[in-house]
């Protein structure tokens, strides 16, 4: 359904570009601290949270860092570190609190349209990857995020949590997992459709959909003028804004090159496809009621962890597995084959050879992904699901992420894999880069935007103290606070109609 064409207002406090998951919370968070303020949104689609935001296109939703083995890597001496999932889950535990903020406003009338309880697992096989995970489990059971975890090697009870998963299994193999009760699955292209429809009621706020766009140029009295073409009639027009956030995605890193601040400088990014395979079994599907990841193959990115996935997307349960890497010059799933071409130029040409040169074996996994038929993505799928039949499934395209590469004084130039926030050194741009953990932590991370681009505003008494009422816990050290931990957990899970 095409939007009606909607006026530009020519002067405005912020523009968000693109409405995804990123801009639909800042705008909310902005709005909150400060009605007054004027706020225009621009996405290129003519729906709100339908490119990396939306269910079918993200690999991983509900990334609490419960069950993710690649947020707690072993180290050559044997070492787990534990540091990035004791970080990604505090911040999950964020965006609870700020959606049940929401919900309690009002803002949101249906948790249930977007957040359910999905158990959280982790599943290994071998005598290595067994003992890695027993070693995961104590280091993080001793944690009060983790507190909860169960962990078994014993064949019946996986069986219990996950039936799919042992039925037909190898039963000389040694077999270990972990259970988190407390995941959860999250339909961030839902809960990104209601926060903007929630925006655009607001006085102020005016979402343009079918408008692109192209480039911010500084206006000479510390803000910026907007450049944004209309895609339904070419026209072009100007628009004049205080700050500017750039959470457009893929798209993201073309308008951060385009912007004149110093920081942009060094960026590159590298484009990896996903594909799913989804269940039609209606059988299977209600059989398994879990989120079970594994290890991810030598050389995989982080969206590539392969896992069997429960999801509510649009009321009805469905069952994925995957995600398949694929390869793409675009950008966004619904961008152009010359996006990576156009990203590369003179500041960013050898961060992105060194990187290329560091990371061999994610080339050669790309390579090896691209040449899998349906019979070798069964044989994946049967790692996970024995007696999975090929009939029972069918592969769907899914979104596009772009891996972060940056400038490295040591190695000239490293890939990222996780969410990058580049900041003006004024404060009035920032963009989001990157991929995972990305939606699970968005309000964490906008809320560690605020400081920095409104450093006066955000030290006032008034903010503050919203500031706690959105999220009560922020800033706080959760995982060294299990009081705080278990009020946060049980208030979030009444409000959000939690299990």
């Amino acid at each position: 359904m095409t939007k009606a064409i909607l006026p530009l207002v020519p002067r405005t406090d912020i523009v968000l570009m693109g409405a995804g998951i990123m801009s639909a919370t800042l705008g909310m968070m902005l709005k909150e601290l400060n009605p007054d303020l004027t706020i225009q949104i621009f996405e290129r689609l003519d729906t709100a949270g339908t490119e990396s935001s939306d269910a079918w296109n993200n690999a991983g939703t509900g990334h609490a860092a419960f069950s993710e083995l690649n947020y707690t890597p072993q180290k050559e001496d044997g070492q787990i570190d534990i540091t990035k999932a004791l970080k990604i889950s505090e911040s999950f535990e964020v965006s609870r609190e700020f959606w049940a903020y929401l919900v309690e406003k009002n803002y949101i009338s249906r948790p249930e349209d977007f957040i359910s309880t999905v158990p959280h697992m982790s599943m290994v096989w071998g005598d290595t990857n067994v003992d890695f995970l027993r070693k995961r489990y104590s280091l993080l059971k001793a944690n009060p995020i983790f507190s909860d975890m169960q962990y078994t090697e014993d064949r019946a009870q996986i069986e219990r949590w996950a039936p799919i998963v042992m039925q037909g299994r190898e039963q000389q193999r040694p077999v270990a997992a972990t259970r988190m009760e407390a995941g959860t699955d999250v339909n961030f292209g839902a809960l990104t459709r209601a926060l903007i429809k929630k925006l655009d009621e607001m006085p102020g706020v005016t979402v343009h959909y079918n408008v692109e766009a192209l480039d911010l140029d500084p206006d000479g009295h510390g803000g910026w003028d907007v450049f944004v073409r209309n895609l339904l009639n070419e026209q072009k027009e100007k628009v004049n804004a205080r700050f500017v956030f750039i959470g457009a995605g893929g798209a993201t890193l073309h308008l951060l090159k385009r912007a004149e601040i110093k920081e942009r400088k060094g960026y590159g990014g590298f484009p990896v496809s996903g594909l799913w395979l989804r269940c039609l079994n209606e059988k299977l599907i209600q059989q398994h009621q879990a989120k079970v990841y594994g290890k991810a193959t030598v050389g995989a990115p982080p969206m590539s962890v392969p896992h069997v996935d429960t999801r509510l997307i649009n009321g009805k349960k469905e069952l994925l597995f995957g995600p398949f890497a694929g390869f793409s010059t675009k950008f966004l799933k619904n961008g152009s084959l010359m996006d990576l071409p156009k990203s590369i130029g003179f500041d960013n040409a050898f961060p992105m050879i060194f990187a290329g040169i560091k990371n061999m074996p994610l080339t050669r996994y790309l390579i090896e992904q691209l040449r899998l038929t349906p019979e070798d993505r069964l044989a994946a799928l049967q790692e996970y699901v024995p007696l999975a039949r090929l009939e029972d499934w069918e592969l769907l395209e899914a979104g596009q992420r772009v891996q972060v590469i940056k400038k490295d004084k040591k190695e000239g130039g490293v890939l990222e894999f996780g969410t990058e926030i580049v900041v003006s050194e004024d404060g009035t741009v920032a963009a989001l880069l990157g991929a995972s953990p990305g939606a699970s932590t968005a309000a964490a991370v906008m809320l560690g935007i605020l400081p920095r681009c409104f450093k006066k505003e955000s030290q006032s008494e008034y903010w503050q103290k919203k500031l706690k009422e959105i999220a009560p816990s922020f800033g706080q050290p959760l995982a060294k606070n299990e009081s705080l931990v278990r009020e946060s957990r049980q208030r979030t899970s009444r409000i959000l109609k939690l299990a």
